[in-house]
């Protein structure tokens, strides 16, 4: 074997080592991009997960806080009682079958996480509404929060008591998704949809509550 030939030979297995080298580099970057990748996603999943734990303990914080008079709490929840009824009568109307197995709005909440079918009902009875999730949790935690000691009042006697709901609400629940979540149940209750949030109103709260005499 000459020089020329060996030498060949040599950069040859050099030129072998090399790439060899260059593919383990190749399969190493690979690697922390995925890496990287994946800690991209638990981020922004952990993120979203402390944004969605402030927000809910916001909204408590605000529904614990409120401080209306047991008239225009009573008004409120007759409101909000009114939509979470129609919204569960709404599904079971979609899914007949399904009745005896949704006795309640929790049990369609619970179980449209994991049945396809129910969750796409649940989607298109909140959409003909004009409501999303973070409607339902708002009114949902309202629900919890007073309904062991408030009372439904019918359509008569809210009307007799306050003018505009709605400029009730505005001015007296600062938290955003707590007024949009009362503010539509007024709308679907009052209109049978939830629209844009009604434009401001110039009158008075004092104005808004007429006094009834005895």
């Amino acid at each position: 074997m000459n020089r020329e030939t060996t030498t060949l030979i040599s950069l040859k297995e050099t030129m072998t080592r090399v790439d060899h080298k260059l593919q383990a580099l190749e399969a190493q970057f690979k690697e922390l991009d995925f890496t990287k990748d994946n800690l991209a996603q638990k981020f922004e999943h952990h993120s979203k997960t402390l944004a969605n734990q402030v927000a809910q303990d916001e909204l408590w914080t605000a529904v614990l806080s409120l401080k209306f008079t047991f008239l225009v709490l009573n008004i409120l929840y007759s409101y909000v009682i009114e939509v979470l009824i129609c919204l569960h009568t709404r599904v079971l109307e979609e899914l007949p079958d399904l009745v005896r197995g949704l006795p309640t709005l929790t049990s369609i909440l619970r179980r449209k996480v994991k049945n396809k079918r129910i969750r796409v009902v649940w989607e298109s009875v909140l959409a003909e509404c004009g409501l999303q999730e973070g409607d339902i949790t708002a009114l949902c935690t309202f629900f919890v929060a007073h309904g062991n000691k408030a009372e439904h009042y019918i359509a008569k006697v809210r009307q007799m008591y306050i003018r505009d709901v709605n400029f009730l609400i505005t001015n007296m629940v600062k938290n955003q998704a707590l007024q949009d979540g009362l503010l539509k149940a007024v709308q679907v209750i009052e209109k049978g949809k939830a629209v844009r949030a009604p434009e401001e109103q110039k009158s008075s709260l004092k104005e808004l509550m007429p006094t009834v005499k005895s």
